[in-house]
Formats: C-alpha cells, structure tokens, sequence
C-alpha cells in the first residue's frame, strides 16, 4: 500500500484527526527522504482500560499503512512513579499488552511493524541512568512540575512526591532510547513533549518530532477518567453496562459539544469512512424512518438542527460500541488477566 501512496498522501494520513505536529518541515523531509521513519506511544499500565485508547490506536494503524515502523512502550515504571505498586507492575503489563493487541485486532491492523517495549528493559541501563542525572541538573523543579502538571497526579499539590518531577525527565529520554524520529501523544502530553524537544538538544541529543490528538470529553463531563466510571466504557464492559453508560451520557438536543458526538467523530466515523461504510441510526417509520450517513458532519448538521434526537442517537451509538466490544466481552483471557492485575 505505501508504494502506491504519494509523500502528500502519506503526510495526510500520518497527521489526519491530530490536534497538533511539532516538526512538520521535518516530518516532510523525513517522508521525502525515503528512510524508515520510527514512531513512538507510550502508556502507563495504570487503570483498566477504557474505550479511549481506540482513538490512539486508531492513529497507530494509520503510521503502519503510511509505512512507519511503531514502537509502543508499556512505561512500567512511569506508573510506578505514578502510584501503581511496584508487586503488580508486571501484571498490569501483561494485561496492557494483550488489551492493545486486541484493540489492534478489532481495527484490523496488520501488526508485522509493530513492536512492544517494556520500559524498564529500556530505563534501566546506566546509561539511561546517566542522562537523567545530567537532565536534573539543567531542569528546575519549576520546569518538572510545569511540565508533569497534567499528567501526574497531584503534580500542584504541597504533597507532591519526588517521582512526579522525574517523570518527564524520563519521558523525554524515552525518544532516544527507543531511536525513534516521532513521539506521538494526546495534547495533554503537550508540556512533557515541549520539554523534551527544548532538552534533549542539551545534552546532545537531536530533537524529535512531536505528534498530538485532541483530548477527548468523557460521557459526563470534560474528560474520560479511569477513576471515574461514569465518565467512561470500559473494554470489558458488557452489552447492558454499555447501553446504561450511554443512555446516562450528557448529550443535550442541540448541542454537539459532548463525549458521545467526539466518539462517533474520532471512532466510529474514523472506521466507516475507511471502509466505505455509512452510520445508521434506526427509527421507526412514524419517527421519519432510519437516517443514513456517510461522514461526521451530516450527523453534527442533523444534531443541532434538533432533526436527529439524542436518545436516537444514544441507541445507535450503543450498538455499534458493542459490536467493538465483542472481541472483548468474549474473551476469558483478557478477563483473566484484569482480574490478576486489579482484584
């Protein structure tokens, strides 16, 4: 596919659905360059995970069709330094891994230049040791918690731990230690991305090219939160748990600013559009019969018109979560593993 893909078309697909690309001169010299391009995502193997990591790995599977090679790193230790106790560390990573391949699976992606990194295989060489030495001497404690205040939690608080400001110290040296050209992140990540591109040319090391998404609003509220059940659906959820938390979604008539409208945009339009398929909202016939479309801004259009109704909406877009969700719900392995990682 990508030989028959032109360096313009392969730019789009690469930066389609990002909020922002620090670097983008760079990532089109890179593209006309012709070498093997490396990118990188990482996570921490924290709370159980939720549907939201369908939108990154939705980007996943567009670096690989654009011919990226992809490196996913499971930051172990980043959780750790994020409160996750170190006895169960291994046990959430098993169960990251093996959630994220089943995402992967869902979406259809072929894998071959796909490859997972554990972080601690990666951090825990003295070199790596070394450089963090050298990047805390040139970083304040300002810049640190600056940098991890909306990623780490309680990063402003008087309680803050040491590990907080160590984090993006870290997340910074990931980009070199995984010799890749682009580190691609949700804008949350943004302060942590700037750090690094500002601080690694400081300690020798080339700046990378930086890739974000947009956050994405939770059912209630502004964010889907892991310690906040309502604000998410979970990829073990089942048929029942799905439609409840979608039918107890904010989704006022009229307004489109809400988390079920940024699924169907980022997710399920994402998927149809790539395989040429419409979304269906099904209605009676004394209701209009079904309504049919084909991109995300005839929904929107139709939403704020008042002539698509929310809980028409809502029913629609349960099913089609579901339909997601069965590689998921039927999968005693999976099960297993959450319950060995969390129970």
């Amino acid at each position: 596919m990508v030989k028959s893909m032109s360096i313009e078309e392969r730019y789009e697909l690469i930066t389609r659905n990002l909020q922002e690309v620090i670097g983008e001169d760079e990532l089109k010299k890179l593209l006309r360059s012709g070498k093997q391009i490396s990118v990188y995502w990482g996570t921490m193997p924290t709370g159980s995970v939720s549907i939201a990591y369908f939108f990154p790995m939705l980007k996943v599977a567009d670096f690989l069709r654009a011919g990226l090679k992809v490196k996913i790193l499971l930051a172990d230790l980043h959780a750790a330094l994020d409160g996750v106790p170190w006895e169960i560390l291994n046990k959430r990573y098993e169960y990251y891994k093996e959630i994220i391949l089943t995402i992967l699976k869902t979406i259809d992606v072929d894998v071959k230049k796909l490859e997972f990194v554990k972080g601690s295989e990666v951090q825990l060489n003295k070199n790596y040791f070394n450089d963090l030495l050298k990047l805390s001497t040139l970083t304040s404690i300002h810049d640190a918690r600056k940098s991890a205040s909306e990623v780490v939690k309680n990063m402003d608080s008087e309680s803050a731990k040491l590990s907080g400001l160590i984090y993006p110290l870290m997340q910074a040296l990931d980009e070199e230690y995984l010799k890749v050209d682009i580190q691609f992140a949700g804008v949350d990540q943004r302060k942590i991305m700037v750090y690094a591109h500002e601080n690694l040319p400081k300690i020798g090391y080339k700046e990378r090219i930086e890739l974000m998404t947009p956050m994405i609003r939770g059912l209630v509220g502004e964010k889907m939160s892991s310690s906040d059940e309502k604000t998410k659906i979970d990829t073990l959820n089942d048929e029942e748990s799905v439609k409840r938390k979608i039918n107890g979604a904010e989704c006022v008539a009229g307004n489109s600013n809400n988390g079920l409208m940024a699924l169907l945009k980022y997710l399920i339009f994402v998927l149809k559009e790539d395989k040429k398929e419409s979304f269906v909202v099904e209605r009676s016939a004394k209701f209009g019969g079904d309504l049919v479309y084909k991109n995300y801004n005839d929904v929107e259009k139709d939403f704020v018109s008042k002539k698509l109704h929310p809980l028409d909406l809502k029913n629609s877009l349960a099913k089609e979560i579901n339909v997601l969700l069965r590689n998921f719900q039927s999968n005693e392995k999976l099960k297993k593993l959450h319950k060995e990682a969390y129970n």
